[in-house]
């Protein structure tokens, strides 16, 4: 069977009550926009689609279907829409930053429904939280949950959760893990920010998580970010990634969004600096957060990885309700015939 190392970083215990620093500003990769950056984009205008970049909306790709059957051995994920994953691994459900909101403060009302409908969720086993943006962690959500959830977050962030009367929150810096059921908890660096309120600018961490099960599967959930020096460094200390989840959206104007967000070109580069194999865009197609057409991030990341040579089934550009199922080769199948994992198309994937 084929066995990746696993990193040797911190491993905390869940559930610790810890004390942080007031601020995260110094981890910042570069300064927030400030009120001539503000200025600028509102003289633009740029801050939704224009007429001609809406039309495709009834094109955006949308598909739920039923969840995927999987068992301890193999990973299964599915696109609930934006950042929000079923990821199945390990024998866990895990959700990643929960929105099944129609609405967040600010934004527009979703263009595709929620992909998956809350009541057909299996039993979740663990929650992931990459920060405190409303498109990323939303309370109307969460509160859905029930309070003995395992949930995951980054440093300075379980005030939140125990305010609201959850018990098993566990919260991390980056390089540090916890473990549940048997799954790793991997939290990693992000080129981000945080903000809640006028007054918590990163009083929070942000990051992204990696998920090892006890055969040395993984995959990577990016969160929310920006293109820079850090995927290297994941890749490095989390090596052999079997899917990375990376955002493809909400990336135009550059000049503004270029530091914190991905474009689907970057997102590509990432999954090479990361030295995953298989790569699933999500943060398009659900809320209109900034100015590029629609669709443009899915034509522009299709094509970015055929010009990268890759293979194009290890592109799981699934529509919103789509899933894929990872499915191990046998141990003794893939030394005869050098392959790798494959990855099954469930019901819905848009293939």
């Amino acid at each position: 069977m084929r066995r990746r190392p696993r990193t040797p970083g911190i491993l905390r215990a869940p559930g610790e009550t810890r004390l942080w620093p007031k601020s995260f500003a110094d981890r910042l990769t570069a300064p927030l926009p400030g009120v001539r950056a503000m200025a600028r984009l509102a003289r633009e205008g740029a801050v939704r689609p224009r007429s001609e970049g809406l039309r495709d909306i009834p094109l955006l790709p949308y598909a739920p279907a039923p969840l995927p059957g999987t068992d301890a051995t193999t990973i299964a994920v599915t696109w609930a829409g934006h950042a929000s994953w079923v990821v199945r691994i390990g024998g866990l459900t895990v959700l990643t930053d929960p929105v099944w909101s129609r609405r967040i403060l600010g934004t527009p009302a979703r263009v595709t429904p929620v992909g998956v409908r809350w009541a057909d969720l299996p039993k979740i086993d663990a929650v992931v939280i990459s920060h405190n943006h409303y498109d990323h962690l939303d309370a109307p959500t969460i509160k859905r949950l029930p309070r003995d959830t395992p949930l995951f977050v980054p440093a300075g962030l379980a005030r939140w959760f125990r305010r609201r009367r959850f018990t098993r929150v566990t919260e991390l810096d980056w390089w540090e893990s916890a473990e549940t059921g048997g799954v790793r908890f991997d939290f990693v660096p992000a080129h981000h920010w945080s903000k809640r309120t006028l007054t918590d600018t990163c009083r929070s961490l942000w990051g992204g998580w990696v998920l090892t099960d006890g055969r040395g599967q993984r995959v990577y959930f990016a969160g929310d970010t920006g293109y820079g020096h850090w995927f290297r460094e994941i890749g490095h200390r989390h090596p052999g990634i079997d899917l990375a989840l990376l955002p493809i959206g909400a990336y135009e104007p550059r000049w503004m969004l270029g530091p914190v967000h991905t474009d689907p070109e970057e997102a590509v580069a990432a999954c090479e600096d990361l030295g995953a194999r298989r790569m699933a865009p999500m943060h398009w197609g659900a809320f209109l957060l900034s100015a590029e057409p629609v669709l443009e991030p899915l034509t522009r990341v299709r094509a970015a990885w055929e010009l990268a040579g890759r293979p194009r089934d290890d592109l799981w550009d699934l529509p919103v309700g789509g899933s894929r199922v990872l499915q191990e080769v046998p141990a003794a199948d893939r030394r005869a015939t050098g392959a790798r994992p494959r990855g099954q198309v469930a019901d819905g994937s848009g293939h």
